[in-house]
């Protein structure tokens, strides 16, 4: 075993690594899913929050300093992290810390994904860690840190970052890098209008994560730099990596499986069409995302509820669910769940059928209802007889209906004002 497969060799790197989670995004296109919260705090998965899964990485890789940057409408993400998140020990030196915008440098709020670290680098400084792992916190995807670290400290990179082959038509949504036999990075360009592809590769292009590894004096000289730099957009993708190419050792990490056979799991849940295929995704029978993955647990706050509850067993009224996912608390009283993630404390009420559908918690299905191909928000009311991706032109006149016809439903939709005053 060479030393940086050694578990000690790589423990040590990851005790003195710090990771700083970028959670404040709003993520626009998920649309009214996130009016009233952050993107990372969307739930995921029947009884996460999208916040667990970087999180969770951090944790199972044996990184146990972390700080969470919030900014937009970070409530529902805040109360998360402090109900699941606080089984840290700080006499062990671990932590899980909220770092909201506070105007610590600036008497601004967050500019761009640097300029939020830039804004906390008293805080690394106070930490001193000798490496800082920063991370996306909308993404969804297992992955161990430690291995990206490891390969960072053996290549003597100043900066890494993680990379995952995608398709050449949806490159255009990401970073885009080209790299060569060294695994150097080349060229970086972000959020290209025509994305290079892959050397022998038409169809795939290499997508930066938004995953970065950086030596600590190396990250707090650049993040200075950038911020005396007029007319730098303060962000990593866009400005950072891009200037540093040529200028320093900078290397691609490729994220693969295990058997380093492909690319590993991993999903941008950034449009509704996204969001609602990768939740449905987990209830095939060998899904790509395996949440009953024993050695590598996803952690989070669970509400204590009781069990999933199937009641009526009569023809025509018959509680049952089929090919589905059901979180505790929800009761399937005389009715039907087809091919479905439905989160806790959902009540589906008699003769209503629900099918190809991810329900948020705490959403009450009314008599006879037909619910198919939908996102129904945390706290809707669905009245009896309501027909959702039925009739298109009936649901883009009450709801909204995807590029891809999912229909997503919030209370507000419904006239329900769940979260206003008035």
């Amino acid at each position: 075993m060479s030393e940086s497969e050694s578990p000690r060799y790589v423990s040590r790197i990851t005790r003195d690594t710090l990771a700083l989670v970028l959670a404040g995004g709003r993520g626009s296109r998920l649309k009214q899913l996130t009016m009233w919260r952050a993107k990372p705090a969307v739930p995921f998965g029947g009884k996460f929050r999208i916040i667990d899964f970087p999180l969770s990485n951090c944790v199972n890789s044996g990184i146990r300093r972390v700080g969470i940057l919030t900014q937009y409408k970070s409530h529902s993400l805040n109360q998360h992290v402090q109900r699941g998140w606080g089984f840290m020990r700080g006499e062990l030196g671990e932590f899980v810390e909220l770092l909201p915008a506070q105007q610590r440098l600036e008497t601004s709020w967050y500019e761009g994904t640097a300029d939020a670290i830039y804004q906390n680098i008293d805080i690394i400084r106070m930490h001193n860690p000798e490496y800082v792992l920063i991370l996306a916190g909308d993404h969804v995807y297992k992955m161990d840190y430690g291995t990206m670290l490891a390969a960072h400290v053996d290549s003597g990179a100043d900066i890494t970052v993680g990379c995952i082959e995608v398709p050449l038509e949806q490159a255009s949504a990401f970073g885009v890098m080209a790299m060569n036999e060294e695994n150097q990075i080349t060229d970086f360009a972000e959020k290209p209008a025509q994305p290079a592809h892959m050397p022998g590769d038409p169809d795939h292009a290499l997508a930066s994560m938004g995953i970065y590894v950086f030596d600590t004096s190396v990250l707090i000289e650049e993040l200075i730099r950038d911020a005396n730099t007029p007319g730098s957009s303060r962000d990593f993708g866009k400005d950072i990596i891009p200037a540093n190419i040529g200028r320093r050792q900078v290397i691609a990490f490729p994220f693969r499986t295990g058997s380093q056979d492909g690319p590993a799991y991993w999903r941008d849940v950034g449009t509704v069409d996204a969001f609602w295929s990768a939740n449905l995704e987990l209830i095939g029978v060998s899904p790509e995302l395996n949440l009953y993955d024993r050695d590598w647990p996803i952690w989070t706050y669970q509400e204590q509820l009781p069990p999933a509850k199937f009641v009526f067993d009569d023809d025509g009224r018959r509680g049952m669910a089929v090919d589905s996912m059901l979180a505790g608390g929800c009761i399937v009283s005389g009715s039907t769940v087809k091919h479905s993630l439905l989160f806790s404390g959902v009540h589906v009420h008699s003769y209503a059928e629900v099918e190809d559908s991810v329900v948020f918690p705490d959403v009450d299905i009314g008599r006879h209802c037909i619910i198919r191909r939908a996102v129904i928000d945390k706290g809707c009311r669905i009245p009896p007889d309501t027909r959702i991706g039925v009739d298109p032109e009936e649901d883009a006149r009450r709801f909204h209906v995807s590029e891809n016809g999912v229909v997503l439903v919030t209370p507000e939709m419904l006239g329900q004002r769940l979260h206003y005053a008035l």
